[in-house]
């Protein structure tokens, strides 16, 4: 978007046309002018300019007065006031949601007799029956079936706890998908896939909405602690971005240009990873990474702003009692080897290739959704795969639990106060070093116990994922990680384990593992690096992170470009033009510009001979965004493009305001009006919603410098013409059909304008 800013700011567009004061007399009743219909794209170019022209009025302003000076300054500030309150509101809200949802979880298995309203950990904090071994268990704290039956032990009691687990999570799954059916249908998925297609310029109107805001937070709590293998990190974003469109419409300057409200969305997706992961900076590189289009380098400061205030807000909150923004913070303090790298390298591959599976199974699913029966029964689909998948969690704890809490257990190092069956190591009496050394003790049973379950609970996950990713219900994607084996005397080790020293980190590889496995899904490098490091608080294991994270980028690449939000992008056929596309075909703008040899000709206006009536008629017969204005429709000079909107705005506002005009008057967009007879009724002058220097091409462009500059200045379209003379129009849809086409895919599935 750079070369965009240069353009607009050498010719600005609206001033070349005296349209600085865009349509005076249109401003009061018709607040619409220079906006956009649904599903359609903004012109960033005439934003941009709309923007220079307002800045400008204001300083030229601030010389006349001192509240003029004051105004000027409010004007200036505003961009961090709505930083500010963007960062307070998604950190509160990420703070009640992780507190909602560790209360809910929790009441699928039992209640909290003291108070209701305490989790489970919560519960046995103010017991003071709890023994150190035990700490799970205290008489405050009760299960289903202990509280029903009064017994905890034996098959009665073990059935009755399946079954109202069962029961609860159904119920939190029904009450979300209802509630996302009825109030907020844009409430569902992840969001990242629509909200990178926004930034770019599209307009999905709802979809950053007040109801979006107040039903996704809810939903998200439900679908969450109904046990779904669904995480609430996409679902954060969206809600950060909602909070930001709420706080655009309270400043003039961002609720009437779409191109600044963007910049603070995209300060808002980076408040959003903030709070979802306690990784600020992470946050602010995921933002400009992962979903921004157009991020200037004031954007990238004020992102900075909005997430240390999000990540600040969550802090205070505190909802996990640790002191910390996430519940699997961990810290590891011993060292990594050169050998390791390999088994690093080896996580990043696996990673690759179960993103690339992911990707494919997961939209293969999702468009037999869209193209089967199966897609008109959403709750049904949602309250099945809550079934199967509270019917299979149950019995194995690891899956049982939240997907926090298993991060949490995995990530974390034995020492001599884990209960983990992870740490369950034979205590030999006769060693000569203290008990709490774990590393040379052999692998007890429990290690082996656990080893098995992780290994169905990892299948488990790969396999229902699939299937929830992209449900009608808010979801993130869950990360499954990786375990390693503690094996201290292979020859490898002997070398480089100290006697009494910890040779290999099982928690170190399940976050290489995760990071391997969430690059694979979504193509992240630096931000994901960044994030697992402020996770982990391990500065020393940036190494092995990007050793991994490069890896499977790289092995997922080798089967295709695009990551999971892309794939999504493309199988809802959003216009999204991505930056990372090549385009190496040889094909030039004749080729892919309208009108085709068959077609009819190009529907234009000329300067001084068009009625208010043949104005009218084209605007009825066709569904364009806008007309070419042409000299005559013999020489088809072109002398500039006026949009659509505008131009019904403007003679529908003349009709009411000027006396005169009517049906047969003549529309002229020249300075003068032409010679009419004294017989014609009065011309209707539409000079100032002329764009004078529309952006025009050759008809022998190159496609691949076309594709490149829709790519950077963000256009809606771009003329085509010879020595002067306008042959044809390209949009942004012709550019992505043709693309589509050279790919050999449908160029049809592109289905908005």
């Amino acid at each position: 978007m750079e070369a965009g800013e240069g353009v607009s700011s050498a010719t600005p567009t609206e001033e070349m046309n005296g349209a600085g004061n865009l349509m005076d007399f249109l401003d009061e009743p018709f607040p619409d002018v220079s906006t956009y219909e649904d599903f359609h794209t903004i012109d960033w170019l005439r934003e941009k300019s709309r923007d220079t022209d307002r800045h400008r009025k204001i300083t030229s302003k601030s010389k006349e007065s001192i509240w003029e000076l004051i105004k000027s300054l409010l004007d200036a500030w505003s961009g961090w006031v709505v930083m500010l309150l963007i960062g307070l509101l998604s950190g509160t809200l990420a703070g009640v949601i992780d507190l909602a949802v560790d209360w809910m979880t929790d009441l699928k298995e039992g209640v909290c007799l003291s108070a209701f309203w305490y989790s489970h950990e919560q519960c046995c904090w103010t017991s003071n029956e709890t023994t150190f071994d035990d700490r799970d268990k205290c008489p405050q704290w009760q299960k289903w079936a202990e509280l029903m039956t009064g017994h905890t032990e034996g098959a009665g009691a073990y059935v009755l706890n399946y079954f109202l687990y069962i029961l609860w999570a159904l119920l939190f799954s029904f009450l979300a998908v209802s509630l996302v059916r009825v109030f907020a249908p844009y409430a569902c998925g992840s969001g990242i896939p629509e909200i990178k297609t926004i930034l770019s310029g599209f307009i999905i109107r709802g979809y950053l909405g007040k109801w979006t805001l107040l039903i996704k937070p809810v939903t998200l709590v439900l679908a969450v602690s109904s046990g779904l293998s669904l995480g609430k990190e996409g679902p954060l974003v969206h809600v950060a971005c909602c909070c930001g469109n709420l706080f655009c419409s309270l400043f003039s300057k961002y609720s009437k240009n779409e191109a600044k409200r963007r910049e603070v969305l995209s300060a808002a997706a980076a408040a959003g990873v903030s709070v979802a992961f306690g990784a600020p900076i992470g946050g602010v590189l995921f933002s400009l990474e992962e979903v921004s289009y157009y991020f200037p380098l004031k954007t990238l400061w004020r992102s900075f702003f909005a997430a240390l205030v999000a990540a600040f807000t969550l802090r205070s909150i505190n909802p996990f009692g640790n002191s910390r923004l996430v519940l699997f913070y961990v810290e590891y303090h011993t060292p990594w080897y050169m050998a390791e790298l390999v088994p690093f390298i080896l996580l990043g591959v696996f990673g690759g290739l179960w993103g690339t599976l992911f990707i494919r199974a997961n939209i293969a699913w999702c468009r037999r959704r869209k193209t089967t029966q199966l897609g008109k029964y959403p709750v049904l689909e949602v309250i099945a795969v809550t079934g199967i998948t509270a019917l299979l969690a149950y019995p194995n704890p690891y899956t049982r639990r939240s997907t926090s809490e298993l991060i949490s257990e995995l990530f974390n190092d034995c020492g001599a106060l884990e209960s983990s069956q992870l740490c369950d190591y034979i205590n030999n009496p006769n060693m000569s070093r203290p008990v709490d050394d774990i590393p040379d003790r052999p692998a007890g049973p429990g290690v082996y116990n656990a080893l098995w379950q992780l290994a169905l609970a990892l299948i488990f996950k790969i396999v229902i994922t699939i299937f929830t990713f992209g449900m009608k219900i808010p979801s993130g994607l869950f990360i499954p990680s990786m375990i390693a084996y503690h094996h201290h005397d292979w020859i490898i080790f002997k070398n480089w384990c100290r006697p009494g020293a910890d040779c290999v980190t099982p928690g170190l590889y399940a976050m290489v593992g995760a990071a391997a496995c969430l690059g694979g899904v979504t193509r992240m490098t630096v931000s994901l690096v960044v994030i697992m490091f402020e996770l982990t608080g391990g500065l020393e294991y940036i190494v092995p992170l990007m050793a991994a994270a490069v890896t499977s980028k790289w092995v997922a690449d080798a089967f295709g470009k695009e990551g999971i939000y892309e794939s999504h992008i493309q199988l809802n056929g959003y216009p999204y033009l991505d930056v990372r596309d090549e385009f190496t075909h040889r094909t030039l703008a004749t080729d892919v510009m309208r009108p085709r040899r068959n077609d009819p000709p190009l529907a234009v206006l000329t300067q001084d001979s068009t009625t208010v009536e043949d104005v009218e008629t084209l605007i009825k017969d066709t569904d364009y965004n806008g007309f070419p204005v042409v000299v005559s429709r013999e020489s088809e000079r072109l002398i500039g493009f006026v949009q659509r909107r505008d131009l019904t705005l403007a003679i529908k506002n003349a009709r009411q305001k000027q006396d005169g005009v009517v049906s047969s008057s003549v529309v002229y967009f020249t300075e003068d009006a032409p010679q009419l007879p004294a017989s014609n009724p009065q011309p209707l002058k539409l000079r100032r919603i002329l764009n004078l220097s529309p952006f025009t091409v050759t008809d022998h462009t190159p496609m691949e410098t076309v594709v490149d500059i829709f790519r950077k200045l963000g256009l809606r379209q771009c003329l085509v013409t010879r020595s002067g003379r306008l042959l044809g129009i390209i949009t942004k849809k012709d550019v992505l059909r043709h693309m589509a086409q050279m790919m050999n895919q449908d160029p049809e599935s592109i289905m908005f304008n």
